[in-house]
């Protein structure tokens, strides 16, 4: 696929940054603001168990898709992000601003993420950031429309996909994982952290 703009940046997590991300989404999941299956806004429910990391999170129900500042069933605050999310975003986008959402999505062996677009955001000239932990996945991206042809690759642990520019808006999702293929989640299954900026930044980047 060749859409300016998408960058595959495989490795680009160290060993030891991957533990200390998924400890800390493992943690937020059992928290005040815990991993939830959320429903569509026609009911159905989704494969995927999610929470968020930052003062914005992503959700999902009757309502629609929508940011918002507490858990949809808690009321809770979402859990504040680890540093080192800002520091990555910085690294692998060159700007100097954070992001102010990181939605943190856990793929169990059966889970697996339709084609969609993340356009939820109110800054779309950000770009979007994927991080990879645990279990490798088979990650599928497409074009600007749901009907262009796709292509599909692997994402390992510590590997990050970058959305930008013209691939900012391209069609992705997450065909199923290769259960058991790491041990860096306990018990298996694959987590990623998608960082985000769900309001206009506050700096000229």
């Amino acid at each position: 696929m060749n859409l300016d703009g998408f960058r595959l940046l495989p490795g680009a997590i160290s060993a030891a940054e991957c533990r200390e991300l998924t400890e800390a989404a493992l943690a937020a999941g059992r928290g005040a603001a815990p991993f939830t299956h959320y429903r569509t806004p026609t009911g159905a429910a989704m494969r995927v168990a999610m929470t968020s990391f930052g003062p914005y999170g992503w959700v999902s129900g009757p309502q629609g898709y929508r940011y918002q500042t507490h858990h949809p069933v808690t009321g809770a605050s979402w859990t504040p992000a680890p540093a080192l999310l800002a520091e990555i975003w910085r690294r692998t986008t060159g700007r100097q601003d954070a992001p102010d959402s990181c939605l943190i999505n856990f793929y169990t062996e059966a889970a697996k993420m339709g084609l969609h677009q993340d356009r939820d955001e109110q800054d779309l000239s950000a770009p979007v950031v994927s991080i990879s932990l645990g279990d490798t996945a088979l990650f599928r991206l497409g074009g600007l429309k749901r009907t262009a042809p796709t292509s599909s690759f692997r994402l390992a642990s510590g590997d990050v996909v970058v959305l930008g520019g013209e691939a900012r808006l391209a069609f992705h999702g997450v065909d199923r994982i290769l259960f058991g293929s790491s041990r860096l989640v306990p018990g298996g299954g694959r987590i990623n952290l998608t960082l985000r900026r769900a309001m206009p930044s506050p700096l000229r980047t």
